[in-house]
């Protein structure tokens, strides 16, 4: 088993209230995931502000640092057999349904010891 990181990104603005009546569906998909014995970390939604320190001159800037649709909204840490189980897990996301996406991608086991 492998560890995976889905980071879910964009997806059709939605008011406070939409986003309430929606909770319900991830909810549902986190204990889904959980009882498959999927779930490694819930981890959280993300503020829509941050900074960014880019480049060698460490120019920090204001955040969001992308198209909408391209903004990282949260993450959650899955466990899965390989690359393609957790993209299959990652079909279930609730933010699929608003057209957002979700961003799959391996953790890379340590190369140093901790």
């Amino acid at each position: 088993m492998a560890d995976f990181v889905f980071m879910f990104r964009g997806g059709d603005p939605i008011s406070s209230a939409e986003a309430r009546a929606n909770w319900p569906k991830w909810t549902a998909w986190f204990k889904r995931l959980a009882d498959e014995g999927h779930v490694k970390s819930l981890g959280n939604p993300l503020e829509p502000a941050g900074k960014l320190v880019r480049g060698k001159g460490k120019a920090v800037t204001d955040g969001p640092f992308a198209e909408a649709k391209d903004v990282v909204n949260g993450f959650i840490t899955v466990t899965a057999r390989n690359l393609e189980e957790a993209a299959e897990i990652a079909k279930g996301c609730p933010s699929l349904e608003r057209d957002g996406a979700v961003e799959v991608r391996p953790v890379m086991q340590p190369v140093l010891p901790m």
